[in-house]
């Protein structure tokens, strides 16, 4: 039996931790319109990333090297030393369609724990009490 570790969401004063030992984060490009989705895996303080998809190209967003495309999506794994973090800070806003937090195989828009105008979103590891 596994522990579920926990993922912190801190904006605005407000804290907010989700059970999960992993989590994908969707969002899309504000201009192009393009899905994007990140796999992280929390091990201990760190997030690792384990892989990434993109759902088409546009300026800025072309797929690296050594991604491969299935079905309309580019699938790929960001170099390695890219795929360390302690957080992840997201900027939000009411103009853009809001991140999405899916943990379990079900996602949800980030404004369902943190709302928009909360700011800045700092996802991470929780710090075991």
């Amino acid at each position: 039996m596994s522990l579920l570790a926990a993922l912190c969401l801190v904006a605005g004063g407000m804290r907010v931790e989700i059970p999960a030992n992993n989590f994908t984060l969707r969002w899309q490009h504000s201009i192009e319109k393009i899905d994007w989705e990140e796999d992280y895996i929390l091990v201990g303080p760190w997030l690792f990333l384990s892989g990434a998809r993109v759902r088409g190209s546009g300026a800025g967003m072309e797929p690296p090297a050594g991604a491969y495309y299935d079905k309309g999506i580019w699938h790929y794994r960001p170099v390695p030393d890219m795929r360390w973090t302690q957080q992840l800070r997201l900027t939000r806003s009411e103009f853009a369609r809001d991140y999405e937090l899916c943990v379990v195989g079900e996602c949800q828009p980030l404004f369902r724990w943190v709302p928009v105008a909360a700011g800045t979103t700092v996802v991470a590891p929780c710090e075991p009490s």
